[in-house]
C-alpha cells in the first residue's frame, strides 16, 4: 500500500490568529503535530499534497462563509510553520472536499497511492468532506486526531466520530 500525507488548508486564514476565518487556539495547537506528521512523510519518502483554498472574490462559498483565503493573498499562503519543499504538491481548491474540481484523484491514481493520511483543519468542514470523498473513491483513510483541529470543539469531535464510525476510515491518536 502507497500513502500519501494530505494537508488540508494549513493557511494563514485559518491559522494566523490574524486570518479571516481563523480556527483560534485550537488551530495553533496543532501546528508542532502537523509539522512532525509532514516530517515523517518526508523520512519514510512519502509524497506530502497541500490542499489549499484559493477563492475568487466572487465564490458562491461566501454565500455560506465570510471571504477567506482568496487567491493570490497573503490568507490563502501556506503556513510559515509548514511551508511546502520543493517536490510536494499544490491543488488549489474551491470547494470543502479536496477532491471536488481538482485534479487530486488522477495524480493520486497517477502515482499509485491507495492511502492517505489526512491532516489540517477545519476537522468538521473540509477534512470531513475530504475524507468522505477519499472513502467514496476507495482509499484507505487514516487521520492523526492530533493533527485536525476546528474552531467548534463539538463539531470537531462529531466530525471524528463521523470520520471512525461512518466512513470507517481510521482515526489515530489521544486527540479524539
Amino acid at each position: 500500500m502507497k500513502s500519501t500525507l494530505l494537508v488540508v488548508d494549513c493557511l494563514n486564514d485559518f491559522l494566523d490568529l490574524r486570518g479571516l476565518l481563523n480556527c483560534g487556539e485550537a488551530g495553533r495547537a496543532v501546528l508542532p503535530a502537523i509539522a512532525r506528521e509532514i516530517a515523517a512523510a518526508r523520512a519514510r519518502g512519502m509524497e506530502v499534497v497541500y490542499a489549499c483554498d484559493a477563492h475568487r472574490p466572487d465564490d458562491a462559498e461566501f454565500g455560506l462563509y465570510p471571504p477567506h483565503c482568496l487567491e493570490g493573498t497573503w490568507g490563502a499562503e501556506i503556513v510559515p510553520e509548514l511551508r511546502p519543499e520543493p517536490g510536494d504538491r499544490i491543488v488549489p481548491k474551491r470547494r470543502f472536499s479536496a477532491f471536488f474540481g481538482t485534479d487530486l484523484d488522477l495524480w493520486l491514481r497517477e502515482n499509485r497511492s491507495d492511502a492517505l493520511r489526512i491532516v489540517g483543519v477545519c476537522t468538521n468542514i473540509c477534512v470531513l468532506y475530504t475524507t468522505a470523498d477519499a472513502r467514496m473513491r476507495g482509499y484507505d483513510v487514516t487521520v492523526p486526531t492530533d493533527a485536525v483541529a476546528s474552531f467548534d470543539s463539538a463539531a470537531h469531535g462529531f466530525a471524528l466520530g463521523q470520520i471512525r464510525d461512518v466512513l470507517k476510515a481510521s482515526l489515530e491518536g489521544t486527540g479524539e
